[in-house]
Parts: C-alpha cells; structure tokens; sequence
C-alpha cells in the first residue's frame, strides 16, 4: 500500500515538474499560428517575458518548491500576453479605416502632395505608424508616420509623391503597423485604398515655349528664326516691332500713329498636316540621362506638335512596335493636345521587333492627304536600318518624310577618343565602323528624298522644331 502511495506521489511530482514547461510552450505556441495568420509579430517586451518564464522554469530542476510558484506566473503572463492578443487583433480587425486626396494627374520628375487621413472608430488608442502605397518608380516622402490615434478620431497627414516614370498606375493599399495595449504584439494591417493616378510627360517645356514666344527670345532655347522663301501675302496683324523683324515690314503710318515702331505680321500656310510616328520596339528601349530613348521622342514630339497646333496644322500621331498601340487622326484644336497626350503617355518601349510594314501599310489606309511623316526611331542593325530607307523612300511622293534619328552618345565618345590601352583602341576602331555604316545610311535615306534630324536624345526637342520651321519657311509641303 505504502509502495503504491509512494509510487503516486512520484508520478504527481513528475507532472508537476513538466507543468512549467507545458505553460511555456503553451507561452510560445501562439506565435506560430498567429503570425501567419493575423500577420501579428511579437516585439522585445514578448520576447523578454518569454525569457523570464524560462529562466523561472530552470528553477524547478534546481528546486522542486518553486513549481508551483512557477506555474501560476507562467500562466499569468500567458494569460497577459494572450489577452492583449486578442485585444489588438479585435482593435485593429475592423475599426480602422483610411481614406487618400490624391490629384488624378501629375507630370513626370514633378512631385505632388497629398493628404492621407486614418480614422479610428474604436475605443482603444492606436499606437505605432502608416505607410502609404508607394509604386514603382515613385519616390515617398516621408517613408512612415509615427501614428498615436485616440480613439473614435481620426488622423491626417501630408505626403509628398514623386513619379520618376510616365504611364498610369494605381496606389491600392495604406499599411499601418499597429502596437498592441502593453507592448507585446506588433500587428501589420492592411487597408484597401484605391487610387490611379496618370503620370503624363512634363509639359513646363509648352509654357516655357509659350513665354519666350511672346517675347521673341525662342533663340535661348535653341529654336532659330529661319528666313521664308518667298512672301507670305496674307495680313494677320500688326505688332510692336523687335530687333530680329525685317525693315521691311514696318507699317510707318501706324507707327507714326502710335510713335513707336509697329511692324506687319502675315500668316503663314495653314491647315496643313503633320503625324508622328513613334517606334515603341526593342531599339528604343535604350536610356539617357535616366530616360528611354522613346520618353525623349514623345517629349520632342509634343514640343512639336504645340508649336504645329499654335502655327494652324493638324497633328496627329501613331504608336507602334509588333503591332499598332494607338493612332490619333491629324486634327487642329486646342483639344488635340490633350488627345496626343492621352495617347502617348502610357506608351513604353517593348522588347519586341518593330512591325514598319505594319505601321506604313496603316498610314496608308487612313491618311490619304499629303502630311509631313516625322518617324522616330533608332537604327543599330542592318535589317531594321533597310526598312527604314524603303519604306520613308517609298513615301517620299505621297507625303513629305522626315527620319529622325537617335544617336548613341557612348559610341560617339568612344570613336572621338581613341587613346589609351588597346582595348579602347579596339573599342574606338569598332564605333568608328559602325559610325561609317551609320552615316551611309543617312546619305542613302537623303538620295531617296527624306529629311533627316540626326542628333543626340537629350537634344532632340530644338533640331526637331527647327526643321518643322524650316520645311514650312520653304514651303516643302
């Protein structure tokens, strides 16, 4: 009997003796499960608790008489830590909610600022920080906001967004990072806010244009006056005279009226038609100066197609690579700036093989008038460089092409400067090669009666307007 009793009491103590350890891994199971499913993460304060419960529990390998004692504070910090748990995941479950101002539009490498506001309709305060949704290529300022929101209020904060790329793209979450009541948990929430936002190329080189315009300083700018051919007849008005007018078209009666210099100014042809062509293919997706080889056409082209618009043509423009992304007809109007815009701001280059087949078969269906053809592209392989020459050559009596050509700047550098080791000597010797096969396609383009813009990405936007102005002094078309 004495043996049996004997035999019990060893296998309570036993159990007594694992009870501790039982209570700590009942302490850390929750961590398992929870972070995965509630996204909840333990801090320091868990952690340090964690210890102390186990250094208790090697207690009761030295001594036997602090298992209990053991076990109730080990079941009281889980029972703590596990209750303030639960009373975060119940805060921050459904009682958080965030709301975005974001502006529809903005302009690339322009930063604008927002306002984000949370709002908390619990009755606990939320302590920790937000984050807003930063896409790709956007730069955040700041990164987080410390967040202490009390409870049933709410919260608004100022954020400065940056887009380093056109095109659209949508910010569809806000992430807080919320502190449970005591400081053990750290739980990351989810808020669905959607918002797009349209990221356009930035247009400050319109409203610059616009001003030295007015004021007859386009020179700063690098846009020459150039001297027309001949004589427009039509009147359009009269103007103060400025040093780069012609004697000649002084108005002496009204300026004997008026006492100051007074010069006429007559139209030049109008409604005639200029399209863009713009290569959205594999050969454009070269960058400069941290834009692609087609962010810098769609800037010059624009630029042109202000110019073009404010002289009374009719602009239109067609985007292609494999196949044909967006064709806007040539029309005239204040609004077809905007449809220009629309079209080709959320263009990007595609590693894919530009389809000119295509591209001209389909001007060709839809613009029978004569135009002037502006193709924008670049030509580093022989194949591509031939379909350029046939197809602007083929076009040449129809309509009035103009190939522009995109230079590489790395190869013209390293032609021009052959010093140094033996492989920049070989370096050199290959640009020049390739220079050489480029300039001969140029020449072959200029027999075949096509204009030719050749010239560096980042200095497109002048040359480009400058040949528009000189074809229309000339009366090319």
């Amino acid at each position: 009997m004495l043996d049996q009793l004997s035999s019990n009491t060893q296998a309570t103590f036993q159990w007594l003796s694992f009870l501790p350890w039982l209570i700590l891994l009942l302490f850390v199971l929750p961590f398992i499960g929870v972070a995965r499913w509630l996204r909840t993460y333990p801090t320091w304060m868990w952690i340090g608790a964690l210890t102390v419960s186990l250094l208790a529990s090697l207690l009761t390998i030295l001594s036997s008489q602090w298992i209990l004692v053991v076990a109730v504070v080990d079941g009281l910090l889980a029972a703590i830590v596990l209750l303030d748990l639960t009373f975060l995941c119940l805060s921050t479950s459904d009682g958080l909610r965030a709301t975005r101002e974001l502006p529809r539009t903005a302009s690339i490498g322009k930063p604008i600022t927002y306002e984000l506001t949370l709002e908390n309709k619990t009755f606990t305060t939320i302590r920790g920080a937000v984050r807003d949704d930063v896409p790709e290529h956007f730069r955040g300022e700041p990164d987080q906001h410390r967040l202490n929101l009390p409870q049933l209020a709410r919260v608004t904060v100022g954020r400065r967004l940056t887009p380093l790329r056109r095109g659209a793209f949508e910010l569809q979450k806000v992430y807080v990072n919320a502190l449970s009541q005591l400081g053990f948990w750290r739980r990351f929430v989810e808020l669905p806010v959607e918002s797009r936002l349209n990221v356009y190329p930035d247009m400050k080189q319109l409203s610059d244009y616009a001003l030295l315009a007015r004021t007859n300083r386009l020179s700063l700018i690098g846009v020459r006056r150039t001297r027309r051919v001949g004589q427009d007849s039509d009147f359009e008005r009269l103007r103060d005279y400025s040093r780069d007018d012609n004697y000649r078209h002084i108005d002496w009666r009204s300026t004997a009226r008026r006492r100051k210099l007074t010069v006429r100014q007559f139209q030049s042809d109008q409604s005639q038609r200029l399209i863009f062509m713009l290569d959205c293919g594999r050969m454009m997706t070269n960058e400069r100066a941290g834009y692609s080889l087609l962010d810098h056409a769609l800037n010059a082209s624009l630029m042109l197609a202000y110019v073009a618009l404010e002289q009374g043509d009719s602009v239109g423009m067609l985007c292609f690579s494999d196949t044909i992304h967006a064709y806007i007809p040539p029309r005239g109007g204040k609004n077809q700036m905007n449809r220009l815009i629309q079209a080709g701001f959320d263009q990007f280059p595609r590693l894919v093989e530009s389809r000119y087949d295509e591209a001209f078969l389909y001007l060709s269906n839809h613009c029978k008038r004569r135009s002037l053809v502006v193709l924008e592209t670049n030509l580093i392989d022989e194949v591509n460089s031939a379909q350029v020459v046939d197809y602007l050559g083929n076009i040449s009596g129809q309509h009035l092409p103009v190939g522009v050509l995109l230079r590489d700047r790395q190869m013209f550098e390293a032609a021009d400067h052959p010093d140094g080791e033996r492989e920049n000597m070989l370096r050199a010797a290959a640009a020049a090669e390739i220079l050489c096969w480029r300039d001969q396609v140029i020449r072959d383009l200029s027999h075949r009666g096509v204009l030719v813009v050749d010239t560096f990405p980042d200095e497109l936007t002048a040359p480009l307007v400058n040949q528009y102005l000189e074809i229309k002094a000339k009366h090319l078309l």
